[in-house]
């Protein structure tokens, strides 16, 4: 444990729908849910002003509309995202060389490796810049929690939302720990919980109090003694620069459930080149090939197979994916599909012993392709005349005499967009055919490029927690961390 708050841990509010209000001055202090907009979807990212209804990440989206029907439902953007979230890390990069990003909105810095002063005012000083300089970059907000250990810099952060910074000084972490729930602790998800709960622990104290022989008769060694620890507010994992990833995976969710079985292989199949497409970007290889099926009546099964070496041939994962499905059976119908490789490694080795049937398809398929480029060089127009245009909520797109704009919805053969620009008033809406040749898809526009319109703010709806005191209060939970 740190003598001082000198690791950082940054958390962009609500990023994927607070980007999308920035993009959107029509729909900034107004409910917007970003993730799969069709009857199978999933919610990615619910804006402040939808979780006063209820709304929250992984609910269905059918769900979620029921809770609240007046938001504002689209499609993730994640071309915008990344840039977005480029700028953001290499801010971060800019305080130390030791960054650990978590995801596209998530990260720890150690700022003593960056030369930090290791006293509060200073780590203070710096996370106050951060925020200033993330909104001055893209617009949006990021909440900051300072601490001396990474687990105590995220409960931080969770508690400085939205737009907020608390530090927590060493040497008062089982005060502040101690009334919180279990879950709060990293690790404990659901099913431990559970455990935990029918031993009649469900806070933080009483978690250390229960003592590390009984965790781990409950939960394991591992588990137990890393959680007994956690309790005690010790945790010295150390922010490192590069995660190694695990696995890589592709998955897809189908609005109708797949019956046909040559249907459902087919996915596999694409699955799979879609795993390898990403195996080959980052430049692994792979030993071990997994399949995930999750049935009508969301029953989720794995099935995993692992080769003699690890490999990035899309014939050899094909094959493998193709031979895990035969064990599974599908005939009931199936809402979701995925292919994945794990064993990950930085070469190749030839699967000198491959069955026939690999050589046959990959044949397969290079026949099937060729026949399909032939019958685009005869016939260039067809198929893109015969593929309808499919046009998403909060797509981007670009009309010859309006400009710039984003799909607001489309159905019945028409698409309805509103055209505004991330700096413009609160655009018009506008109907047109489905197949208007003026209309056409558009690149995300920067979110900070010019003056934000009068009365436009993007600020969050919500006071952050450490901003909001309870009924009768005077003060404010994130105000007595910092005094601590």
């Amino acid at each position: 444990m740190r003598p001082a708050p000198t690791i950082l841990h940054l958390d962009m509010d609500a990023f994927f729908a607070a980007a999308e209000q920035a993009a959107k001055p029509s729909l900034r202090g107004k409910p917007v849910v970003v993730g799969g907009v069709g009857v199978r979807g999933v919610v990615s990212t619910a804006s402040y002003e939808a979780r006063v209804f209820g709304v929250r990440s992984a609910m269905p989206t059918a769900q979620a509309r029921r809770l609240c029907p007046n938001a504002a439902y689209l499609s993730p953007r994640f071309t915008l995202y990344r840039q977005v979230s480029d700028v953001v890390m290499e801010l971060l990069h800019a305080l130390s060389p030791l960054v650990e990003p978590l995801s596209l909105d998530e990260a720890f810095v150690d700022l003593e490796a960056g030369g930090v002063p290791a006293e509060t005012a200073a780590v203070r000083a710096v996370g106050e810049r951060l925020r200033r300089d993330i909104r001055s970059a893209t617009g949006l907000t990021g909440s900051v929690g300072l601490a001396g250990a990474k687990m105590l810099a995220k409960i931080a952060s969770e508690a400085a939302k939205p737009n907020g910074l608390v530090v927590i000084e060493p040497g008062t972490e089982r005060e502040l720990l101690g009334p919180m729930t279990v879950r709060t602790l990293p690790g404990v998800g659901p099913a431990t919980a559970e455990t935990l709960r029918r031993a009649g622990i469900h806070t933080v104290a009483e978690t250390a109090e229960a003592g590390e022989a009984e965790l781990v008769r409950l939960l394991g060694r591992a588990h137990g003694a890393g959680l007994y620890a956690m309790a005690l507010g010790q945790d010295d994992r150390p922010v490192v620069a590069e995660r190694d990833a695990k696995s890589i995976s592709v998955e897809d969710t189908f609005e109708v459930d797949l019956t046909d079985r040559m249907r459902v292989r087919n996915e596999v199949l694409r699955l799979a080149d879609r795993c390898v497409q990403r195996l080959r970007a980052a430049g692994r290889s792979g030993r071990t090939v997994v399949i995930k099926v999750r049935n009508y009546d969301f029953s989720t099964l794995t099935r995993s197979e692992t080769l003699r070496g690890p490999t990035d041939d899309p014939a050899v994962i094909r094959e493998a994916a193709v031979r895990l499905l035969e064990t599974v059976d599908t005939t009931g119908g199936v809402r979701l599909l995925g292919v994945g490789v794990s064993g990950l490694a930085d070469f190749t080795q030839e699967d000198l012993f491959a069955q026939a049937a690999t050589e046959r398809e990959a044949a397969e398929a290079a026949t099937a392709a060729a026949v399909e480029q032939a019958a685009g060089e005869r016939e260039p127009h067809e198929a893109e005349e015969e593929r309808p245009r499919r046009w998403y909520p909060g797509l981007d797109v670009v009309h010859d005499q309006y400009g710039a704009g984003w799909v607001q919805g489309s159905g019945v053969g028409r698409v309805t967009v509103r055209f505004e620009t991330p700096w413009s008033a609160p655009g018009r809406v506008r109907t047109f055919a489905v197949e208007d040749p003026a209309l056409r898809p558009g690149e995300p526009l920067p979110l900070v490029g010019g003056a934000p319109a009068d009365g436009q703010s993007s600020e969050p709806a919500i006071l952050p927690k450490f901003l909001s005191p309870e009924p009768g209060d005077t003060g404010s939970v994130g105000e007595e961390i910092s005094r601590r």
